[in-house]
């Protein structure tokens, strides 16, 4: 009978270690490898997403370093590849509460009359895009300089390319 009952005892001290054993089942060490898995997979998501969201600023930090918009012979209408650079600027209007100039060029060719209306429809082309992504006219002024302040002052086509712009100034 005494040995039964150790015999007993023993064999609950062994359960009661089995028990409190450290060790998992099986199905709780798959349970905490998905949740490895799944944890993994959420921070290389949000990694993802951060570059994403970098990248982004610095295409637009890179967009409003341009701050000129360049114009074809005797044209007031805004090529295609400038509409993202004034979203830009505009969108940056917005957000920072700051107002803008828009400083309108010619180049020399033309009389000095016609090349300050030129200078000034150029200058309201870009404002007028401006709006249409809700800058308010509050923030925009319109200058024309005409031929009067040459970005290049040699007397050819490239320098006369460089002078058909508009320079986006904030103040």
């Amino acid at each position: 009978m005494k040995r039964s009952v150790q015999l007993l005892l023993a064999l609950t001290a062994a359960l009661t270690l089995a028990a409190c054993s450290t060790t998992k089942p099986e199905e709780e060490q798959v349970d905490t490898s998905a949740q490895d898995a799944a944890a993994q997979a959420e921070a290389e998501a949000l990694a993802r997403q951060r570059a994403a969201e970098e990248a982004e600023r610095q295409r637009i930090a890179a967009l409003l370093e341009n701050n000129v918009v360049y114009f074809d012979f005797d044209d007031d209408s805004i090529r295609s590849e400038y509409v993202e650079l004034l979203e830009a600027h505009a969108k940056y209007i917005q957000s920072s509460g700051k107002s803008v100039v828009l400083e309108g060029h010619a180049d020399e060719r033309g009389t000095p009359e016609y090349n300050l209306a030129l200078g000034e429809r150029r200058a309201k082309s870009v404002a007028q895009l401006m709006r249409t992504y809700g800058v308010s006219d509050s923030s925009i002024e319109v200058i024309s300089f005409g031929e009067e302040a040459p970005a290049n002052p040699a007397h050819n086509e490239e320098a006369w390319q460089e002078n058909r712009r508009v320079e986006i100034k904030y103040q």
